[in-house]
């Protein structure tokens, strides 16, 4: 079992940034890739972005290449997710899931957190 929880979500204007954390406690974590799924109002939960096990192989759906990063510290049973540039289309909740499959996408999640909010203002 893999415990996940996110932190960091809140109200930022247009263009704005926010750093979403996830925060990994039960077995050893470092054997799993994140993930960081998001899912809007009246839509299906979007497949967003992942990071292998070392922290070498990542991946970004479209439309968040080049305003998003994510990064994790096994050390510390970390992983984050660093939002720039943000726009309104970004507003959602936001799922941290960890998987132990490496052949993303798609990402087959064995475990999810509860769920932190961005809302993103125009």
């Amino acid at each position: 079992q893999v415990q996940l929880v996110e932190s960091g979500g809140g109200l930022v204007q247009a263009g704005g940034s926010l750093r979403l954390s996830c925060a990994a406690s039960g077995r050893s974590f470092s054997v799993y890739a994140v993930g960081w799924f998001r899912q809007a109002p009246g839509k299906e939960r979007e497949f967003v972005t992942a990071i292998s096990l070392s922290g070498l192989r990542t991946y970004y759906v479209d439309s968040v290449k080049g305003r998003f990063t994510i990064s994790r510290d096994n050390a510390k049973n970390m992983v984050y997710l660093q939002m720039n540039s943000l726009k309104p289309e970004d507003t959602a909740v936001y799922y941290c899931a960890s998987s132990r499959d490496s052949s993303w996408p798609p990402f087959k999640t064995d475990y999810w957190g509860q769920g932190t909010q961005v809302t993103v203002s125009s």
